[in-house]
C-alpha cells in the first residue's frame, strides 16, 4: 500500500506504454540588437503546482435562472488544462513569458510514485521559460532536487530548456548541486530586440528550517540578494527586471517597496488567489487585486501577481514598458480553470436542463475569471502511465466523510483564509477561524491514538503546514490519505517536559506572527488559548492535558510527557527549534510512516469494513479553544 509498491506497480504500467515528445516554444527567433523603445510582453505563470496533475472538483455559485445562484459542480485544474491554456495564449498573445514560480513538487501520489518525473514530464509539455525553486523542491535534500532538474531538463523534446532559477541559495560542498550550472541566479531572454531579466529568489528561513536542504547548503537574504543582481543588471544596460518570488504575497509586497529598479513580481509560497473582487459572488473569496499595483523603492510602478495553487489557474499579465524601460501599464486576469461539465452540487438533484446550462455559461463569461478550458490531448498521452499506476495504488476507499473537512493551517480571518478548495463554506466558518482546521486535528488525533498503542502517549504535536489538502464529504481513498500527508516522515517519540512543550509551541507561534502559517501547531490530548498581541513566550496560555479519563488537567511545567510527532519536527525543522534539543534516550524513532499512522487510524474508526465514518472530533478535542489576533 505504500511507497515499496509504488515503483513495482509505476515500472508495470510505464514499461508498456510509449511517450512521445512536447510542445515547444514557437519564439525560436532571438535577435541580438538591442533597441530602445516601447514594448509589451505578456507572462504567463503559475505557481505552487505541488504535484497536483489530475482535475479535481470546484463548487461554485452559479446563476441557474435570473438572480437565483446554486452550488454547481464542475471539473478544474489539471495540468494538462494550463498546458492547453498556456500554449494557446503563448500562439496568440504578443511576446509571451511562460514561468512557473515554484514549489512544483510534494503534494500527489505522483510524487510519492516517481518524486518528481511526472511532474517534470507534464512541465515539458509546457516548455516554460523559467522555474524557480520552492521550499518543497528541498523535500528530499539536494539529491531529490538534482534528479528533479535532471528530469526537467531530459524529459521531453523542448528546444529551449526551462531556466532553474534561485538568486539566493548557494549549494554546500555535501550537494550534488556544488558547483554546478544547473540552478542559476538569473537568465535573460529577449524579445524584438529587448533583454528582459528574469531573477529568482526561494524563501530563506522557511527553506532552511521547514524543508531539508543539505546541511551545508544556505540560503542568503532575499531582498539583499535581488538589490545586488537588479543592479548588476542594470549596469549591463538592461532594463526591464522581472523577480520571480517564492516567498509570499505579503513579504512579496515588502519586496516590491523595498527594491529599486524592480518592474515585476510573479509570485508563489502562499498559494495566493489575487483576482477580480467579483469574484466572491461564486463563492470564491481572493485576497487581493490581480494585478496588485504598487511603487518600487524609486517610485516606479510594480506589478505583483500570484495564481492560487495546484493547477487550478494560469495568472496571465500584460504588461507595457515605455521606452526607458518603465511599466507604462499592467493588466490582466487570474483564469480559473474549468470545464463545461456542470451538475448540481445537491445529491439526487434534478439534471441541469438546457435553459439552465446557457444562464451558467452566461454567468461564467461575465466573471472576468473563470475560463472554459478542455485538457491538452498530447499533455493527457504523457500523462496517462503516471496516472495508471496512481491508480493501482490508490483506488481502495478506506473510509467516508460524513461531512466536509475543512483544511486551515491558522485559526482567525486574516491569516490563511483562502488555503481551503471547498470555498467560503470553509474559508469563511466561524468555526475554522476559531478554532482551525477540522484535518489538522484529526491527523493530531490520529497521532497521538497510534502513538497510544506503541508507547502510550500523551499527547501528539503536528504542524499546520504539514497537512496538505481537505477532506470533502463523500469517499476516503488511499490516494487521498497519502495526498493529505504526502511527505516522507516517520513518527518520533518524544520525552518532554511540560516547559519543553510550552517553549516549542511558542516557538512554532513565534513563526507564525512572522508570516509562516505553515508553523502553526495542532495536537491531540493538550489543548491551549491563543492571543497573538502578546509578546512572545506569552502568546499560548491555559495548557490543559487530557487524562485517561478524558478529564483536562493542566500541564505541569516540571512533569514529563510522553510526546509524538514527526521527525521533521522532532529535527527542529519548520521553526520549532526547542525539540531538536531532546535527544539521547529521550528520543525513541518509531518508524512508523505518518500517512500509514493515520490510515491505521481509520481502520480502526467504528464501522464496517471499506466504510469507516470520518467526522469531525468534538469541539473540546480542538487544540485551539480560543484564538485572538
Amino acid at each position: 500500500m505504500t511507497n515499496k509498491y509504488a515503483k513495482v506497480i509505476y515500472g508495470i504500467v510505464f514499461s508498456s506504454m510509449i511517450l512521445v515528445g512536447c510542445h515547444d516554444d514557437k519564439d525560436d527567433e532571438k535577435p541580438s540588437v538591442i533597441s530602445k523603445k516601447p514594448l509589451e510582453v505578456n507572462i504567463l505563470h503559475i505557481n505552487d503546482s505541488h504535484s497536483h496533475l489530475d482535475e479535481e472538483t470546484l463548487q461554485l455559485l452559479l446563476e441557474t435562472s435570473a438572480g437565483t445562484r446554486e452550488s454547481i459542480q464542475v471539473s478544474n485544474g489539471g495540468f494538462a488544462r494550463v498546458a492547453a491554456f498556456i500554449n494557446e495564449l503563448a500562439g496568440t498573445e504578443k511576446n509571451p513569458i511562460k514561468i512557473h514560480a515554484g514549489d512544483a513538487l510534494t503534494g500527489d501520489l505522483y510524487f510519492t510514485l516517481k518524486e518528481g518525473e511526472a511532474e517534470a514530464d507534464l512541465m515539458n509539455t509546457v516548455c516554460f521559460d523559467s522555474f524557480t525553486l520552492g521550499n518543497h523542491e528541498f523535500d528530499n535534500a539536494d539529491a531529490g532536487l538534482k534528479k528533479f532538474i535532471d528530469f526537467l531538463n531530459n524529459k521531453g523534446n523542448c528546444k529551449n530548456k526551462t531556466q532553474v532559477l534561485s538568486a539566493n541559495v548557494q549549494f554546500g560542498a555535501s550537494s550534488p548541486l556544488y558547483k554546478s550550472d544547473l540552478v542559476k541566479p538569473y537568465t535573460i531572454i529577449e524579445r524584438e530586440g529587448q533583454k528582459i531579466a528574469l531573477i529568482g529568489l526561494t524563501i530563506a528561513d522557511k527553506t532552511k528550517n521547514a524543508s531539508r536542504p543539505n546541511a551545508d547548503t544556505i540560503f542568503h537574504d532575499e531582498r539583499v540578494t535581488a538589490q545586488k543582481y537588479i543592479d548588476q543588471l542594470k549596469q549591463q544596460g538592461i532594463n526591464k527586471i522581472i523577480v520571480q518570488s517564492h516567498l509570499g504575497y505579503g513579504l512579496e509586497q515588502e519586496l516590491a517597496r523595498q527594491l529599486s529598479g524592480v518592474d515585476v513580481i510573479v509570485g508563489g509560497d502562499s498559494h495566493t488567489l489575487l483576482a477580480d473582487s467579483k469574484l466572491k459572488n461564486y463563492g470564491i473569496s481572493p485576497e487581493g487585486n490581480y494585478p496588485t499595483l504598487l511603487k518600487n523603492k524609486d517610485g516606479d510602478q510594480v506589478c505583483v501577481v500570484q495564481a492560487w495553487q495546484y493547477a487550478y489557474v494560469v495568472g496571465q499579465l500584460k504588461v507595457n514598458f515605455d521606452a526607458d524601460g518603465k511599466v507604462s501599464n499592467c493588466q490582466g486576469r487570474a483564469n480559473v480553470l474549468i470545464d463545461d461539465n456542470f451538475k448540481r452540487s445537491a445529491k439526487d438533484a434534478m439534471v441541469l436542463n438546457s435553459q439552465e446550462l446557457a444562464m451558467i455559461r452566461q454567468d461564467v463569461a461575465q466573471s472576468n475569471t473563470l475560463k472554459i478550458v478542455k485538457p491538452d490531448p498530447y499533455a493527457l498521452r504523457i500523462l496517462e502511465p503516471y496516472s495508471i499506476a496512481k491508480a493501482l495504488l490508490g483506488q481502495e476507499k478506506v473510509a467516508i466523510a460524513e461531512d466536509n473537512l475543512c483544511l486551515r493551517r491558522v485559526p482567525g480571518s486574516s491569516k490563511d483564509t483562502s488555503r481551503s478548495v471547498l470555498g467560503d463554506v470553509c474559508n469563511k466558518s466561524d468555526f475554522i477561524h476559531q478554532h482551525g482546521g477540522d484535518v489538522q486535528q484529526l491527523v493530531a488525533e490520529a497521532f497521538l491514538q497510534q502513538g497510544k498503542k506503541y508507547f502510550k502517549a500523551d499527547i501528539s504535536i503536528q504542524n499546520g503546514g504539514g497537512v496538505r489538502v481537505d477532506l470533502p464529504k463523500g469517499n476516503i481513498t488511499v490516494e487521498k490519505i497519502y495526498t493529505v500527508l504526502p511527505f516522507k516522515n516517520t513518527l518520533v517519540q518524544l520525552k518532554a517536559t511540560g516547559q519543553e512543550i510550552k517553549a516549542v509551541l511558542e516557538d512554532a507561534m513565534d513563526a507564525v506572527v512572522k508570516n509562516n502559517s505553515g508553523s502553526y501547531p495542532y495536537a491531540g490530548g493538550l489543548t491551549w488559548h491563543v492571543d497573538l498581541t502578546q509578546a512572545k513566550g506569552q502568546r499560548i496560555s491555559n495548557l490543559q492535558v487530557r487524562n485517561a479519563q478524558g478529564q483536562y488537567q493542566a500541564l505541569n511545567p516540571n512533569q514529563y510527557y510522553q510526546v509524538i510527532t514527526i521527525n521533521f519536527l522532532a529535527d527542529g525543522q519548520d521553526f520549532y527549534s526547542s525539540f531538536k534539543n531532546i535527544t539521547g534516550d529521550r528520543r525513541v524513532d518509531v518508524g512508523l510512516d505518518y500517512a500509514e499512522a493515520f490510515l491505521q487510524y481509520i481502520e480502526n474508526l467504528a464501522g464496517n469494513k471499506g466504510a469507516k465514518q470520518l467526522k469531525r472530533l468534538a469541539t473540546e478535542q480542538y487544540s485551539t479553544q480560543r484564538y485572538k489576533e
